[in-house]
């Protein structure tokens, strides 16, 4: 097969809907932080917010925006912060009816300290270990849809069971993206390159590519992923993305925007660069879709307050390309 082409499996169309299995937390953002608080110090921040929270999340919620057929599967608390996970996931045209409710549990919460330079996180993952492959529906591997995966790590419950998980989607005609997210233990165990071989597309940004290949240039680190099969795009923050052609680095800037917090940006790249990809737009429209709408989500506080719906894109599109 050719580098980085689909399979003749490949059953992507306009209306190919997404099934994301993935982690769900409130996220608590602190943002106007000047420094990072020393021991035992104190820092002031200039505004405080709670927002949907999860990489996953964010995905569903941008992808729901820009008017795609979204499923999300998933396991939170009886509690407030499980309330507005569901809460806003639906309000958003997000599918909620595989989000499974345990009062045993409860729902994770990251706290981001955050600035328009950047931002630093501290999560309680809380539910999210807790989902297993027993909680998937039955009826989750019926049809021809698309598979995403966020937060290769946190999701500790499912680790194991990934593999096993893509291998079967894709024996049943499903396209298969993947966005590891970074590992807080650092340790980076060779069961995620495995993972990225098996997959469409792989989703990392510049850290998590370095850490996954040992290589601090993301030319010769991507090029040390080229399987045949898996399309990598390493996404460079302020600097856009960039993705290999026979060979060769592709860069594409995003477009100019006021940046508020960079909060979910990678997860809104995700959804804008996978909604084009799923309507087999040109490899260079998928690009744009992605940096177009990881740079518009981060005008306001929050992952999901600023996604752009697909009029807003198509307009920042046109205006910059």
């Amino acid at each position: 097969m050719p580098s980085n082409q689909t399979s003749k499996r490949d059953t992507r169309s306009a209306d190919t809907p997404v099934v994301i299995i993935g982690e769900l937390n409130v996220d608590l953002i602190l943002s106007g932080c000047s420094r990072w608080p020393a021991h035992g110090a104190e820092v002031k921040v200039d505004g405080c917010v709670t927002t949907l929270g999860s990489s996953s999340a964010i995905c569903a919620v941008g992808l729901a925006r820009l008017g795609r057929p979204v499923s999300f599967v998933g396991l939170v608390g009886q509690d407030p912060w499980g309330d507005h996970c569901i809460e806003v996931l639906h309000g958003a045209g997000v599918d909620v009816r595989d989000v499974t409710r345990d009062p045993s549990v409860r729902t994770g919460v990251t706290v981001s300290l955050t600035s328009p330079a950047g931002r630093s996180l501290v999560t309680y993952p809380g539910a999210t270990a807790a989902l297993t492959p027993s909680l998937l529906p039955d009826h989750l591997f019926g049809g021809r849809r698309h598979l995403h995966v966020s937060s290769f790590f946190l999701q500790s419950g499912m680790r194991g069971s990934w593999r096993s998980i893509v291998e079967r989607v894709r024996d049943a005609g499903w396209t298969v993206s993947l966005d590891s997210g970074c590992d807080p233990d650092d340790a980076w165990r060779d069961d995620l390159r495995e993972l990225v071989g098996l997959v469409d597309l792989f989703l990392p940004n510049e850290v998590e590519l370095a850490a996954i290949t040992g290589c601090y240039d993301p030319v010769p680190a991507l090029a040390s992923l080229e399987n045949g099969r898996t399309r990598t795009v390493v996404k460079l923050g302020v600097a856009g993305c960039m993705t290999l052609v026979d060979g060769q680095p592709v860069l594409v800037a995003p477009p100019p925007v006021v940046a508020v917090d960079t909060t979910g940006a990678g997860d809104s790249f995700n959804a804008g660069f996978l909604h084009a990809w799923l309507d087999r737009q040109p490899l260079d429209a998928c690009l744009r879709s992605g940096v177009a709408c990881g740079a518009l989500s981060t005008r306001a506080p929050g992952g999901t307050t600023a996604q752009p719906a697909a009029e807003e894109l198509a307009h920042s599109l046109e205006a910059r390309w």
